[in-house]
């Protein structure tokens, strides 16, 4: 990427850098600036380790794939990783639903606990996180990132082909060995046998629900994909999964069973359901049905889950099967602790309603859905669990996702369809998505960015009405990074247009 473009992205609205820190001592204009500029520095030389412009297949070369890199890279560091227990969550989607489902719960039972997941929606700093009984935020502090990447910058010429996402692995390990927790939840990247991550031997590893993604590097079957997937699981190390088609789940309990790992099957040996809340699309009840070992979670156990989507449900029950595995050794992991827990975690962007809606505004829902797969169970929300006079659909996402797919999945639900593109390089243009609106036979509105977009469709809607906004998490991590600034201007564009038709009586 050139030092122009990289810039550009590292400063636009979806790279919120500027979240609060935790309460610091005064400090001089001068000395803000200087810290300032320190962090930017240090996100510019770690976005320097990727080319947006190459091809995916181009930027995982046989020497970008050295799975022994990670490993020797953190030798060198101290091994970090081996200073506490970890959690190991892979899969195609809802893994990081799942991994922040185990964290929230260990910080109930008022452990510290570490959580790595990627990507992020707002604040690059997301990425990593400590979560404590009186910290549900945790994000790294500014300069505790700058402390941990000078130490990979002293190391670059020993490995001079190191990847992005090594480096910011190796961050996440330092620093949650620096603070000291008890234990880290910690999410793949990318596939899972390859991946940075997976130089860890974790209590239990978790691999959730698989789709065709990233069929380019990962294979174009379930088989294939669930063998990458596959990768993350350690001889003698207990296989939580939820249940896969049938290719996919052969080739799991292949690999369990070649490694001596007791397989536990969410859909099989565990069973659920769920019961809606009323008026409340993005929360629900789960029913635990079945426990193989029901001592910790008896059947007909209900959790209260701040989470929509019939999906949820199916995480959720994979976060409480790898708790309870763990449990012997996090023994305030309780009952009525798992339940606070799942009760309290936060996962922003996902069937996430961000404005309800009333007499005189639409319903402003967002949501993360970037693939196929993923869209559908959006598409399955949209016709199940809400309810609306005419549906405003937001769409954007990457130029190299299934986009065509996801459209002709959307676009025969909504009503009016609004296209854009997000603040990042290998976003689709409006132009090329409402080209392939138009091949699926669908007129759509192409504008500029998500500023226009969301305005284009808040003038435009009634009460009643629902904005969808969705497409990549880029997209929804732009629009919320505005939305604090357009929220007070929308509203007040909403009474004044009630106000002249009450004037005028119509």
């Amino acid at each position: 990427m050139t030092s122009i473009k990289l810039h550009n992205w590292l400063q636009s609205p979806h790279m919120n850098h500027s979240a609060t820190d935790p309460i610091q001592q005064p400090q001089t204009s001068a000395q803000a600036q200087a810290k300032a500029e320190a962090y930017e520095d240090a996100l510019d030389y770690l976005y320097s380790f990727i080319n947006f412009e190459a091809k995916k297949q181009d930027r995982y070369m046989a020497s970008k794939l050295d799975h022994t890199r990670p490993r020797r890279l953190l030798e060198t560091l101290g091994n970090p990783f081996t200073q506490y227990p970890s959690l190991h969550i892979a899969g195609t989607k809802g893994k990081g639903s799942t991994a922040a489902m185990c964290a929230y719960a260990l910080r109930a039972a008022g452990y510290t606990v570490g959580l790595y997941t990627s990507p992020h929606l707002q604040d690059f700093r997301e990425r990593i996180r400590i979560l404590t009984p009186d910290d549900g935020d945790g994000r790294i502090p500014k300069p505790d990132f700058i402390h941990q990447i000078n130490k990979i910058r002293a190391l670059e010429t020993e490995f001079p082909d190191i990847t992005w996402f090594e480096i910011l692995t190796a961050i996440a390990f330092l620093h949650f060995a620096e603070v000291g927790v008890d234990v880290a939840v910690v999410e793949v990247g990318l596939g899972g046998r390859l991946d940075a991550t997976n130089v860890i031997t974790p209590l239990v590893s978790v691999i959730t629900r698989l789709s065709l993604d990233h069929t380019e590097l990962l294979g174009n079957t379930l088989s294939q994909i669930a063998y990458e997937k596959g990768g993350i699981i350690k001889p003698g190390v207990p296989v939580i999964t939820a249940h896969q088609e049938p290719d996919a789940q052969a080739r799991l309990q292949e690999i369990a069973q070649e490694r001596g790992c007791q397989l536990t099957t969410v859909g099989q040996d565990w069973l659920y359901h769920g019961t809606a809340v009323s008026h409340q699309p993005n929360q629900q009840h789960l029913i635990i049905q079945q426990n193989p070992a029901p001592e910790l979670i008896p059947p007909g156990t209900q959790f209260d889950l701040p989470l929509g989507g019939e999906h949820q449900l199916e995480n959720a029950t994979l976060a409480l099967a790898a708790l309870q595995h763990v449990q012997p050794h996090f023994p305030r992991l309780t009952l009525p602790v798992l339940q606070a827990g799942l009760a309290s975690v936060r996962w922003p962007g996902r069937l996430d309603i961000i404005h309800p809606g009333d007499k005189q505004t639409p319903t402003l829902l967002v949501d993360c859905a970037h693939n196929p797969d993923a869209v559908h169970k959006l598409r399955e929300a949209l016709q199940h669990s809400f309810t609306y006079r005419q549906l405003w659909l937001i769409f954007g996402a990457p130029a190299d996702k299934d986009v065509l797919h996801m459209l002709a999945d959307l676009l025969p639900l909504a009503d009016h369809t609004i296209v854009t593109t997000a603040s990042h390089p290998r976003s689709a243009t409006p132009a090329e998505l409402a080209a392939m609106g138009a091949e699926l036979g669908y007129a759509v509105t192409a504008v500029p960015d998500m500023h226009t977009a969301l305005t284009t469709a808040w003038r435009q809607a009634q009460p009643g009405d629902l904005i969808c906004v969705t497409g990549s998490i880029v997209v929804v991590g732009d629009l919320l990074n505005q939305w604090e600034s357009l929220q007070s201007h929308l509203l007040h564009q909403a009474q004044t247009k009630t106000q002249q038709r009450l004037e005028t009586g119509d």
